[in-house]
């Protein structure tokens, strides 16, 4: 079965409307979504859904941010049995951050169903508490491949009665070394589960795994052929979920626009939002789903009239909606699938009229940015929060402007001044000091200006941006680039040892993947690699915490425990002298560089085992 969906931005009004209570989700189920505020599945939820209702195993083929995890999660949960003591469900995910993303979407989901549990496995977390969940009972499962065979080993995960498995984005489990350990994972599980396996991309390896693992799947391909208006500037601002209504108080102050739709992800929050912005003096109103079409009416006609200057909406209460006054759209939260972000910033920018979209992106959000550019085909450029300066010169900009337009009220400008004068001839002050003291009663309490040096807002704004790249997974790529070289220039850092080489096929990537995973590391945590023939060193960090240690002494790569220790041998040297092995230190490919097809210089390691010694 295949799906393709082509949404340009003129045409996704005309298409039929699903709803999520066209799927056959289970009563339970179906009010969490309700709940959540989610009306219309995405492409992939549409097509994948039902077929996993039926039972049948399903290899989705659809790139990040088209709603993948709403569409394994909701069938799952929808068949669960409650009362289960060991996992029913078990969901492998290649990183922590997107294993943690996977894991509050299930409790979401499964918000009115009883005792169910989920419960995430990932490294840089105790033991203690994984073991204790375990032992009270899990339902889902959500971890990445190295701390679920590390359970598997020990025997405190015990998979015996899994009736689903997801792979969740498979290509880049392969990507990051995982391969092994995810079809040992597989081979521990039972042969009667239901498997569902996602991935944007169909290597050789995945369509293997999928013949030999799968049985008989729906092949279910979402291709989003999504276009933007290129009148349309896109920007985001990495910004914390507490500090996006100021965010976005501060960008309504300095951006000069007309009209305003500000999408938010539930109906309970369009009235929430509209209700804070009118407290801070806006016209703003709400419509969702909810509304009816007569109230919708009028309160677009308002928009249209200039009687509003924002709507906060929902994805559905947006549809078809073309107003020429809308100059900006806001994703106040943005979108999970590429099709809804389409769908939004195509309110403005339309028949040949300008527009700019902005969208708030949390710093574990941002892994959907590059979703959304492969999607659109255009970059998002980041933005800064405006600073109280920015705010400051904005207000007097538009103080001088009403200043200006009161003057040209000739007929009551000789009136006032009357009064004024007659007040400075009985009191003796300055017209200046006056006309000042007007501007004071006119403001009232709030004051024109803000304080520059009480810039909470902003700081706080900063403070994200710093963890949201903090925060990125470790990639090789990245750490070639930019990551290793500054470390090692500002940072001490402390050769280990590893029992995993190139007799195991063990390229640089497996190993800051499994290292970053397991330990909670960042890219910029890893300095020089080489990979020998049994072993390997590894730098890190030499201040690295004992807790630190103790996590990475259990990691596995390739199914091989690391059993990581200093390296008796000392840092790492980089001048070109001889080793006693014959090589040389500082050689490029040993430090983990790349060929010139991005791989570690390992190809003797790479070739078939029927071509080698």
């Amino acid at each position: 079965m295949s799906t393709e969906t082509n949404t340009p931005t003129e045409a996704v009004d005309e298409e039929p409307v699903i709803t999520f209570a066209d799927l056959g989700l289970s009563d339970a189920v179906l009010k969490a979504v309700k709940e959540i505020g989610y009306e219309t599945p995405s492409a992939i939820q549409a097509a994948t859904i039902p077929t996993l209702l039926e039972g049948r195993d399903v290899v989705g083929l659809a790139q990040t941010g088209t709603g993948k995890t709403a569409a394994f999660a909701l069938p799952v949960l929808s068949r669960m049995e409650s009362g289960a003591k060991l996992p029913q469900a078990l969901v492998l995910s290649p990183t922590r951050e997107l294993a943690l993303q996977v894991c509050e979407a299930f409790e979401q989901y499964a918000s009115h169903m009883k005792n169910v549990h989920v419960l995430p496995v990932y490294g840089g977390q105790a033991y203690g508490v994984q073991l204790s969940a375990l032992r009270r009972g899990v339902d889902v499962v959500v971890g990445t491949p190295g701390r679920i065979m590390d359970h598997i080993a020990k025997g405190t995960l015990d998979l015996s009665e899994l009736k689903y498995l997801v792979l969740d984005e498979a290509d880049e489990m392969l990507k990051m070394g995982f391969a092994e350990d995810v079809e040992t994972i597989l081979a521990e599980t039972p042969d009667t589960k239901q498997v569902a396996l996602f991935s944007a991309t169909m290597p050789a390896q995945i369509r293997r795994i999928s013949k030999q693992y799968l049985n008989d799947p729906a092949e279910i391909t979402v291709k989003a052929k999504t276009t933007t208006s290129a009148n349309t500037t896109q920007r985001y601002l990495i910004v914390s979920y507490p500090q996006k209504v100021d965010a976005l108080t501060r960008i309504l102050e300095v951006e000069d626009f007309e009209g305003m739709i500000i999408f938010v992800r539930t109906k309970s929050e369009t009235e929430t939002l509209a209700e804070k912005l009118r407290a801070r003096g806006y016209a703003a109103a709400a419509i969702s789903g909810d509304v009816a079409q007569a109230q919708r009416e009028r309160t677009v006609n308002q928009l249209k009239s200039g009687k509003l200057d924002i709507l906060v909406a929902t994805d559905v209460a947006a549809r078809g909606l073309d107003v020429d006054r809308i100059t900006h759209v806001v994703n106040f939260d943005i979108p999970v699938d590429t099709e809804s972000y389409v769908h939004r910033i195509g309110r403005t920018g339309r028949a040949g009229r300008s527009g700019a979209a902005i969208s708030f992106v949390t710093p574990r959000e941002r892994r959907l940015l590059s979703a959304i550019e492969k999607a659109t085909r255009q970059p998002l450029t980041q933005m800064q929060l405006p600073s109280v300066e920015d705010v400051n010169s904005t207000r007097l900009t538009r103080f001088d402007d009403a200043i200006t337009a009161a003057l040209e009220q000739q007929s009551r400008i000789t009136a006032f001044r009357d009064i004024i004068g007659h007040y400075v001839e009985h009191h003796d002050v300055p017209e200046s000091d006056v006309a000042a003291a007007l501007a004071v009663v006119a403001q009232g309490d709030t004051p024109l200006l803000l304080d520059p040096a009480d810039d909470r807002v902003r700081q706080q704004a900063e403070r994200d941006e710093r963890r949201s790249r903090d925060d990125r997974p470790a990639r090789d790529g990245d750490r070639e680039r930019d990551g290793g070289d500054r470390r090692r220039r500002s940072v001490p850092m402390t050769a280990y040892r590893i029992e995993v080489g190139r007799r195991h096929r063990v390229e640089p990537r497996q190993i800051v993947g499994a290292l970053a995973n397991e330990g909670g590391l960042r890219r910029d945590d890893f300095g020089a690699i080489q990979i020998r023939p049994d072993f390997s060193v590894v730098e890190l960090p030499s201040d690295m915490g004992s807790d630190v240690l103790d996590r990475l002494r259990d990691t596995r790569i390739s199914g091989k425990l690391i059993e990581i220790q200093p390296d008796r041998r000392g840092p790492i040297r980089r001048d070109s002298g001889p080793r006693r092995d014959g090589g040389r230190y500082g050689d490029r490919d040993d430090r983990g560089g790349r060929d010139d097809r991005g791989y570690g210089d390992d190809r003797e390691a790479r070739k078939p085992r029927h071509t080698r010694d």
